[in-house]
C-alpha cells in the first residue's frame, strides 16, 4: 500500500502545484523556463503513475474488503464511466457545446469516473486511490474556475457538428475500454455478467 501512497502524493502533488501555490509554480516556470519545468513535471507525473499502477497492483493481491457493493452501483458506475469518456473528448474536441457550458469538462469527467468507482468497488486499495483522484478533482475544479473568473476567461460557444463529435467519440472510446480494453489492461471486466 506504501508503493500506491507514494504514487499518488507524486501524481496528484505535481498534478496539485497550480490548486496550493500558483505563485510558486509561475516563479518556477519563469526561473526555469517553460521546457524544463514541462519535463520536470512530466518526469515526477511519470513515475509518480508508475508508482500508483505498481501499488495497485500490488494490493490487489492481498486485497483489504472494506465492503460489497450492490449490483445496481456497478450498472450506475457504468452509466458514470460512459459520461466520462464523452467529458474527456469534450476536452479535446474544438468548439463543442459541452466545453463552452461547462468550461473544464475533463476535471468533471475525472470526477465522475473516480466518484462511480468509489461507489462500485469496497477495497482498500480502491478507496484509497479513487477516494484521492475524487478530492483532487474538486478541488481542482473548483481552483480552475477561480482562475477563470479572475482571468477574465470566455470560451467560444459550441456548435452542433463538434458537439456531435465529441458524443460520438467518448462513446466510442467507451465502449472499447468498457468491453474489451478494461479486462486486457486492468484485469477486470466490468461488462461481464454476475
Amino acid at each position: 500500500m506504501s508503493t500506491l501512497l507514494l504514487g499518488l502524493i507524486l501524481f496528484l502533488g505535481m498534478h496539485s502545484v497550480r490548486i496550493v501555490a500558483e505563485g510558486w509554480r509561475t516563479r518556477t516556470v519563469a526561473r526555469l523556463g517553460p521546457m524544463a519545468w514541462k519535463g520536470l513535471y512530466s518526469i515526477v507525473s511519470l513515475a509518480g503513475l508508475a508508482l500508483i499502477v505498481w501499488g495497485y497492483a500490488q494490493a490487489r493481491q492481498q486485497p483489504v474488503l472494506l465492503w460489497s457493493p450492490p449490483m445496481a452501483l456497478k450498472h450506475l458506475n457504468s452509466l458514470f464511466t460512459l459520461l466520462a469518456f464523452i467529458l474527456v473528448a469534450a476536452a479535446y474536441v474544438p468548439r463543442n457545446a459541452i466545453r463552452a457550458r461547462l468550461h473544464h469538462p475533463m476535471i468533471l469527467g475525472v470526477k465522475l469516473w473516480a466518484f462511480g468507482h468509489l461507489l462500485a468497488t469496497g477495497k482498500l486499495a480502491d478507496l484509497l486511490l479513487f477516494g484521492a483522484v475524487l478530492l483532487w478533482a474538486v478541488l481542482d475544479f473548483r481552483a480552475a474556475r477561480q482562475r477563470d473568473r479572475a482571468q477574465g476567461t470566455v470560451v467560444a460557444p459550441g456548435k452542433a457538428a463538434p458537439t456531435l463529435l465529441t458524443l460520438v467519440v467518448g462513446a466510442a472510446a467507451w465502449a472499447a475500454f468498457a468491453f474489451w480494453l478494461h479486462a486486457a489492461w486492468i484485469g477486470v471486466a466490468p461488462m461481464a455478467r454476475g
